[in-house]
């Protein structure tokens, strides 16, 4: 039984990405989902597929790796957990590296990048830091 899901899915595909592995199997949910969606909008992961198992499902992470087999996420930090929740307004969004990283939001609107969150003016829940 996981109680993290996001934190779960995050250490996968940080685990994934340390031993150069092509894919990884998430648990599928509507959080996990945004998550990966958005990593895939900014050129995190090749793409993302739902694979249904009887169960609640799984999602399946293709990773993307350099030219010459360079991993390209470099940290996966999560920021707020279950214990020790972390909201933030539009003004006080962090740019990860100089605005290089991204943040990902959770929002009223659905989960979004930082650079989403400061186009439409939208604060809320930091899950994480992608570098």
């Amino acid at each position: 039984m996981v109680n993290d899901t996001i934190a779960d899915m995050l250490t996968r595909i940080r685990n994934a990405a340390r031993n150069e592995q092509k894919e990884v199997k998430c648990l599928n949910s509507k959080v996990c989902r945004g998550v990966a969606e958005i990593l895939q909008s900014e050129g995190y992961i090749n793409g993302f597929d739902v694979v249904e198992d009887g169960r609640q499902g799984l999602i399946r992470v293709k990773l993307k790796y350099g030219p010459r087999g360079e991993t390209v996420l470099h940290r996966l930090d999560r920021v707020s957990k279950p214990g020790c929740r972390v909201y933030k307004k539009v003004d006080d969004l962090s740019r990860p590296m100089q605005g290089l990283g991204i943040a990902i939001v959770s929002t009223s609107h659905g989960v979004m990048s930082d650079r989403q969150c400061r186009e439409k003016r939208i604060g809320g829940e930091v899950l994480a830091f992608v570098e």
